[in-house]
């Protein structure tokens, strides 16, 4: 669930109760008020420790998929430094294997 769905879900809910509240107070206004505002004071405390443990999760995924790219990245450089060596490699094979051909050539037309 995204932290923005979260986010206006609890305002509706906040919204919705405080209505609630003051419709169905058995209390006196101040009382009710007073009530109201100690429980949105909690509701808005809580929406900070949610809003808070949603960036700390993104922000810890966020790091760990960091981490995972730059190992990913470091495995494709030595990967591609490998290949460059074998091409390399193979490349000098085929040379060496392209002049004993030559040799065994010229020696057959002699």
């Amino acid at each position: 669930m995204s932290s923005g769905k979260v986010v206006l879900g609890a305002i509706a809910g906040l919204a919705t109760g405080a209505i609630l509240g003051i419709l169905f107070a058995p209390e006196k206004g101040t009382e009710t008020r007073k009530k109201i505002a100690k429980r949105s004071k909690d509701s808005v405390d809580e929406i900070k420790n949610k809003y808070e443990e949603v960036i700390s999760s993104l922000s810890s995924k966020f790091e760990s998929a960091k981490k995972e790219a730059s190992h990913l990245f470091e495995e494709g450089k030595d990967l591609a430094q490998e290949a460059k060596s074998e091409g390399a490699r193979l490349y000098e094979d085929g040379k060496d294997l392209a002049h004993e051909a030559k040799i065994r050539a010229a020696n057959q037309i002699k």
